[in-house]
């Protein structure tokens, strides 16, 4: 198994093909996304992002009128998912790892695990928010910012762990990815605070990034050359997300606080229903991912939601 910034170093400048996937839903079964997923791994994605869910909690009233949260957790299995995408398609996972729903302890043994099993990589987030809560609040003992995820994860690699020093605890070896965000992440102020978290999140030991989804690469490239500009030298994966239906065209923007450039919004508002729309969303995709490859970027990174048909569209058209 290889890092993330090997393989990007060893294509010599062609671009990758990589996606992110997402387990089942709790109690579901790993055949139904496994068969998903397949016609996209053909084309041999280099890496697979496997996304990880923390708890969601149920407010439920009680007979005295009180409220009491009952923890949830809709989508467990993000270790067994990667095992098996590195035995059945021989590839990369590169699970997520969040700070919230996590102590550093907890931290601490997941990453254990992930290092038994010979995975290479890791993308630190902070996560969201615990639904039904309206803003981020770490587990007592954990961490409240992506880059003090990274520091552990760091430290884990320079074989520093939380409690014992013991002269038999082996280093890891884990290539550490972080998320960035060219519209900005919607809960800085500015602009230039959300560019002063990356910074602290490459300092810390990120060595690659991946972009929030954007439909306009001009956002994209600007936000590039401003991080060459600030001494920022990572690779910058695009994240990529095809836009298939109407209802879309208002929630994407709402939930991650992007732009859909007028021309785009006019072309799947004139559509008559969403087999039109998908259409839409799979040529803007196909021309955003062929000025992308101009560009030089490091990987084309699509963020299925672990279906294949519209992401398996695109791919064909461009690698």
């Amino acid at each position: 198994m290889a890092k993330v910034t090997e393989h990007i170093a060893a294509s010599k400048g062609e671009t990758l093909f990589s996606i992110e996937i997402i387990p089942p839903m709790k109690g579901g079964k790993i055949d139904e996304l496994m068969n998903d997923i397949s016609p996209l791994m053909e084309l041999k994605p280099k890496f697979v992002d496997v996304t990880y869910h923390r708890e969601e909690y149920l407010l439920k009233t009680k007979q005295d009128g009180s409220t009491v949260e009952v923890k949830t957790r809709k989508r467990p299995g993000t270790v067994g998912l990667c095992a098996t995408l590195m035995h059945r398609f021989d590839t990369e996972p590169v699970p997520h790892i969040l700070c919230g729903g996590f102590t550093k302890d907890d931290t601490e043994d997941l990453l254990i695990d992930l290092n038994y099993l010979g995975i290479k990589n890791v993308m630190a987030l902070r996560g969201d928010h615990a639904k039904p809560f309206t803003s981020f609040k770490p587990k007592k003992g954990g961490h409240h910012y992506a880059s003090e995820l990274i520091t552990q994860i760091k430290d884990m690699n320079d074989g520093k762990y939380l409690h014992e020093t013991s002269e038999y605890l082996n280093n890891s070896d884990f290539c550490i990815g972080a998320a960035a965000y060219p519209e900005k992440h919607f809960e800085a102020a500015t602009a230039e605070e959300d560019f002063e978290h990356l910074k602290r999140k490459v300092e810390a030991g990120a060595e690659y990034l991946v972009t929030q989804m954007f439909f306009d690469n001009k956002k994209y490239i600007d936000f590039v050359e401003k991080c060459k500009a600030n001494g920022i030298h990572v690779p910058i994966i695009p994240g990529l997300k095809i836009l298939s239906t109407k209802k879309q065209l208002e929630i994407l923007p709402k939930i991650f606080y992007l732009d859909i450039p007028e021309e785009f919004a006019q072309a799947v508002k004139s559509c008559k229903d969403d087999k039109e729309v998908r259409q839409v969303g799979i040529d803007w995709c196909i021309q955003q991912c062929k000025e992308l490859k101009s560009y030089g970027v490091p990987a084309l990174h699509f963020y299925t939601m672990s279906k294949s048909t519209t992401t398996l569209a695109v791919a064909k058209e461009i690698f």
